[in-house]
């Protein structure tokens, strides 16, 4: 069985390639499974938006999260859409035996973004030297280095997916550029707060540069994400 991990920052297009791989009839995918192993490990409950319902309806244990995914599953793909600032006190050998795959996104438009819902964020909050951690992570037992920038799948999904499911051994499937508008069972119960695009769109929306001006309490959060970014914008599959 193939186990794929997503290994996405906040605001970024990681619901619409979860949507995108739930298209498929050999896949099956689960949203942030250890979202509630986060909140409950570090003071994040106090600020992101529904919190409580999420400690309440989810599995805490991170490590009982990890047999779960490790487990059997009722297709031969599982998909786990992930945030890599959800890795923590967790042994990571896990993923050794997954295909993971990095999603990033530049800072510059994603930090103004996520602080419409988390006013003051910080370097851990956004998850782009948590990437880097895992990435070296990655390359110290060998495994495949893929990266995605989420700008270049929405300049051209058709090629990036196509490259990407090359790169993982499994076969492109056209159905995984659309899908219908609205919720998906599979959406996490922080849906309502995070996923209002996502739900109105049918696919890949087209790529457009953010054109409002950067928030300026955000400039040294901005600096510290750069080169974390730019290392990782170097590695991704071009568009």
């Amino acid at each position: 069985m193939i186990r794929i991990n997503l290994w996405s920052g906040p605001r970024n297009i990681s619901t619409a390639l979860m949507y995108s791989f739930a298209q498929r009839t050999d896949c099956t995918v689960f949203d942030e499974p250890l979202y509630a192993h986060y909140l409950a490990n570090t003071n994040a409950k106090t600020y992101h938006p529904g919190s409580d319902e999420i400690l309440s309806t989810m599995e805490n244990d991170g490590n009982k999260v990890i047999a779960m995914m490790k487990g059997p599953h009722p297709s031969p793909i599982a998909f786990f859409k992930q945030m890599t600032h959800h890795l923590i006190q967790l042994d990571w050998s896990f993923m050794d035996d997954m295909i993971n795959i990095i999603l990033t996104r530049n800072p510059v438009e994603m930090l103004p973004s996520y602080v419409e819902q988390v006013e003051q964020p910080s370097l851990q909050d956004v998850g782009y030297a948590a990437h880097i951690e895992l990435l070296n992570y990655l390359k110290q037992k060998r495994q495949k280095i893929i990266v995605l920038d989420g700008k270049n799948v929405l300049l051209n999904p058709r090629k990036v997916l196509s490259e990407l499911c090359s790169t993982i051994n499994i076969p492109f499937d056209e159905n995984m550029l659309l899908w219908e508008a609205g919720e998906r069972p599979e959406d996490g119960c922080w849906a309502k707060y995070w996923y209002k695009n996502v739900h109105q769109s049918t696919g890949f929306a087209p790529y457009r540069p953010k054109t409002a001006p950067f928030p300026k309490h955000l400039e040294n959060l901005l600096e510290e994400c750069r080169p974390y970014y730019e290392q990782l914008r170097e590695l991704s599959i071009k568009a």
